[in-house]
């Protein structure tokens, strides 16, 4: 019934409506491919780079919820989720600004939690505005859409610093005082510019659904405050379907694999391919320039895969679809602190590629397909929880045996990361039980 007051939209414009997320990953892809080294130009050990990003986990797990829950109860005259993408667009643009700016390390890491906090806060009720302007049916096409632009605006992202360097003729030595790259600074400047613009143009082009008078009289009638916001978020959990529950073991080994990934990548090619472990060495700098190689294009892979994926996922299942993608992303993590030639390290990229697609699009297929769409914003945002929660353990046990453990090697990180992905695989293979997951009718 619900389905039958949704407009059906042209392939074009659910395109459109998913352009601010080029916008919001150019933004995510400058935090994976640039804080890492930012903070090493800044001084920061190895073994302490988890904690410094504990931003991203920590804003996910308080803001993501809390938005989700306020932004499904929200009645204005721009609609229900607009309000919460232009204050975090705003705030996204404003901590990338200054990011590159940094003179210490206490001032990266507050830049940071002003980052995240906006990216965090546009996400998930972008998640929710795709549920509610698009019918089940053309729900797929959204989601996977969202993942395309995920791998497009990541894919940009990693390649700018090497763009500048080997098409405009920028100095890969170049540096400011504190020993940041110019060509860093430059790239997060065109990510706030981009953040920005791409988020306005999308929720202007295809804006949010009214909602009728009784929809409107039902949200008025619910309080906006913070004690029955958090006591949505609790009675959503209490209550949550069977199939979401299943899903967050496959997050805790998928997000925990992810976090690793991007926090250690730089170091390990850096010490695989050139035999360099100083942060401040050229070669660390060729490092990071090489992953931002390989990571735009991983995620080129991801920016096609997601739109071929498409017509895979309706013929096998969501869950089928991802527990193969996670698998070969963790046969491609595993493989490359093994790589010597940086040549060879764009082969397992493509594994990784393939699991970013289905990463960013399959779970929340089946995600959607089993919650009410009464909740879905604070659904989301508990699913969020699930993202972040690995995340911020990963931040809080990783320095805890890096050096014990793993001997203080960042290859041995990316090695543990390719197994969790293969456990994530079975698990989401247990998950895909449910009848949300099954393939849908021909």
């Amino acid at each position: 019934m619900e389905d039958a007051l949704k407009p059906r939209l042209p392939w074009l414009r659910i395109v459109e409506m998913n352009l601010g997320f080029l916008g919001l990953q150019f933004s995510f892809g400058l935090q994976q491919s640039n804080m890492a080294p930012i903070y090493s130009y800044l001084g920061a050990h190895e073994a302490a780079i988890p904690l410094l990003q504990l931003a991203g986990p920590v804003t996910g797990l308080l803001v993501q919820p809390i938005i989700g829950a306020m932004s499904d109860r929200t009645v204005t005259r721009w609609g229900r989720r607009t309000p919460y993408f232009v204050f975090g667009a705003v705030l996204c643009a404003v901590g990338l600004f200054f990011m590159p700016l940094s003179p210490t390390i206490l001032a990266a890491v507050s830049l940071l939690w002003i980052l995240d906090a906006g990216n965090n806060i546009t996400m998930e009720p972008y998640r929710a505005y795709v549920s509610d302007r698009l019918s089940t049916e053309q729900r797929r096409f959204g989601f996977l859409s969202q993942s395309a632009f995920t791998g497009l605006g990541q894919m940009l992202a990693y390649l700018a610093p090497s763009f500048m360097v080997n098409m405009l003729g920028f100095d890969i030595n170049a540096v400011d005082a504190h020993r940041i790259p110019v060509i860093t600074r430059v790239a997060f400047t065109v990510g706030a510019v981009l953040s920005l613009t791409t988020i306005l143009w999308s929720i202007f082009r295809v804006p949010e659904l009214p909602l009728s008078d009784a929809q409107k009289d039902r949200l008025k009638a619910l309080p906006l405050t913070a004690t029955a916001t958090l006591r949505e978020i609790w009675d959503a959990i209490v209550t949550m379907p069977v199939t979401m529950r299943k899903l967050a073991l496959m997050s805790l080994f998928q997000w925990y694999a992810m976090f690793g990934y991007w926090n250690y990548v730089i170091y390990s090619i850096s010490r695989s391919v050139y035999g360099e472990a100083n942060p401040l060495s050229e070669s660390f700098r060729r490092a990071v320039l090489d992953n931002g190689q390989v990571g735009g294009f991983y995620n080129g892979v991801a920016f096609v895969a997601a739109f071929a994926m498409a017509p895979l996922t309706r013929r096998f299942g969501a869950a089928a679809m991802h527990a193969f993608c996670l698998l070969a992303a963790g046969l491609g993590m595993f493989a490359i602190p093994h790589v010597t030639q940086k040549v060879w390290l764009f082969a397992p990229a493509i594994g990784v590629g393939l699991g970013w697609a289905s990463i960013m699009g399959n779970p929340y297929i089946i995600l959607s397909e089993s919650i009410p769409p009464e909740r879905t914003g604070v659904y989301m945002g508990i699913f969020n929880m699930m993202i972040v929660t690995p995340m911020l353990l990963n931040a809080v046990t990783m320095p805890l045996y890096f050096d014990s453990l793993l001997a203080g090697d960042p290859r041995r990180v990316l090695m543990l990361c390719g197994a969790l992905m293969g456990a994530a695989a079975i698990c989401v293979l247990w998950a895909g039980r449910s009848a949300g997951a099954r393939p849908a009718a021909a």
